[in-house]
């Protein structure tokens, strides 16, 4: 085997059992090359910290790297000049492993970072609103016990300029509520141009964008949304996006409109759902009524109906009944919230997350012949959702991905089972009986395999010390399952 041909298996193997996208291993590889050329220790080069890319362009070229291959290389070497980091290049020593893996994989979440989309490139940070007088425009609503939907679109409405600090006016009397400038959730009447947002009446069906889903074929077919807009889906509709431009002003217009359905499947929906009374499992055809194991009072809606004062509550301080209003801006508040944790987690966690997902999806051939196992280069990336989605888009049918391998916080290293899509808590392939609820030294010996640190009761995730001994954990299983 030549010289280059042994640095390329070599390096290529350190990639692969680091999780290092691909290139990350070219510019590895090329500064390999670099550092023991005749070049590099040149008087030119003697006393710099830099690599001309220009000559890493070539040295990727004369060690046959395919034309093809060359945009990971492209992208790897965005400076004009690339740092020298000949000294990590060597492959590691049992006793300095760890260093040279730890410090290969920071570089390589760096890397990644800075040679993804833009939103990758710099992550978005959600922005304090600009300050901003008290509108003089009213927004009316009704009076009496408050429901999360009305408290959630009065929050959204004051987040966009128009409406900034608007006061709220609570009532029925359509006399009072004819005074305010936009009204929702009360008045019988939908009508976007008079700034009118109710969903009570008779013949009312509007709904947001079906969902986007597959058959069997993996052919796309539009689903209709189980429930109708409530008062604050309607405001949803026509001022979601302007409120996440508010907060996320330099995302592109495809970010925010992906931002806008995620929202709405992730946070908006269940609102709609329960303010409209829509039973999160329906009843089917000639079968009993399922019975719910046990009952979740956590949830915004039922937190929301807390704040309402009691039949029976006096304030300590008036003496009185504490006053509806009063508690009305304490949940409206408390809605918002809510509603920013949420898109705060989508913006700036969940869609940065793809294009990690994505370029483990496409290399998972690499680190395994079968493709159904993938590696991520850091744990606690939200995968699930972009995972069947690329699954959907690249038509990954048969044989689906079952395992993802990462690293904990701790440094181990986790084997978990992708579940099936649409369920909490049914994986495509658990690990096996045998190895569920066992531990360290016992698992090793039931597995049969070097480092094993523990395998959850329920077979979903298990531990590893190494790389290669969670792989192994991992092709182990497939050969376990392909048994059943």
């Amino acid at each position: 085997m030549s010289t280059s041909s042994t640095i390329k298996a070599r390096l290529l193997n350190y990639n692969i059992r680091t999780g290092a996208s691909r290139s990350t291993y070219f510019f590895f590889l090329a500064t390999h090359l670099f550092s023991s050329s005749p070049i590099a220790t040149s008087s030119a080069f003697a006393s710099s910290s830099t690599i001309p890319s220009a000559f890493l362009a070539r040295t990727i070229s004369s060690i046959g790297i395919p034309s093809s291959s060359h945009r990971h290389f492209q992208s790897a070497t965005t400076a004009t000049n690339i740092p020298i980091l000949s000294s990590h290049f060597q492959y590691p020593s049992q006793a300095s492993k760890s260093v040279h893996k730890n410090y290969f994989r920071s570089t390589t979440l760096k890397m990644t970072r800075d040679n993804k989309t833009n939103i990758v490139n710099n992550p978005p940070k959600r922005a304090k609103l600009t300050p901003h007088p008290p509108s003089t425009k009213t927004i009316g609503t009704h009076s009496g016990t408050f429901q999360a939907d009305e408290a959630l679109g009065v929050w959204l409405l004051r987040q966009i300029p128009l409406y900034r600090h608007s006061p709220v006016v609570r009532s029925r009397d359509p006399s009072v509520l004819q005074t305010c400038d936009i009204v929702l959730d009360v008045g019988g009447i939908y009508n976007h141009e008079d700034l009118k947002y109710d969903h009570h009446q008779r013949d009312y069906d509007e709904r947001f964008d079906p969902k986007i889903k597959y058959d069997e074929s993996n052919q796309v077919i539009q689903v209709e949304r189980c429930t109708k807009l409530s008062a604050s889906g309607l405001i949803y509709r026509h001022y979601g996006k302007e409120v996440i431009r508010q907060y996320y002003p330099e995302l592109t217009q495809d970010m925010v409109d992906l931002a806008y359905v995620k929202m709405y499947d992730s946070f908006m929906e269940a609102v709609d759902a329960i303010d409209t009374g829509v039973e999160p499992i329906p009843p089917r055809e000639n079968e009993s009524p399922i019975q719910l194991q046990y009952v979740d009072k956590t949830g915004l809606s039922s937190r929301v109906s807390r704040l309402n004062p009691r039949w029976n509550e006096i304030d300590e301080t008036t003496e009185k009944s504490p006053d509806p209003d009063a508690r009305f801006e304490v949940a409206s508040e408390m809605c918002g919230q809510d509603f920013l944790g949420m898109l705060t987690h989508i913006v700036e966690s969940d869609l940065p997350a793809r294009s990690f997902v994505d370029e483990a999806v496409k290399s998972r051939f690499e680190i395994d012949s079968s493709g159904e196992i993938i590696c991520l280069p850091t744990g606690g990336l939200p995968w699930k959702g972009h995972l069947y989605d690329l699954e959907h888009e690249y038509n990954i049918t048969d044989p689906l991905i079952k395992y993802l391998l990462y690293t904990d916080q701790a440094g181990m290293w986790r084997i978990q089972a992708v579940s099936v899509e649409g369920k909490g808590f049914e994986n495509r392939l658990s690990l096996p009986k045998e190895w569920r609820g066992v531990r360290d030294e016992d698992l090793e010996k039931v597995a049969g395999i070097e480092g094993c640190t523990f395998c959850h009761a329920s077979g979903f995730i298990g531990g590893n010390k190494s790389f290669e001994g969670a792989l192994e954990m991992a092709r182990r299983a497939l050969e376990n399952g392909k048994k059943i």
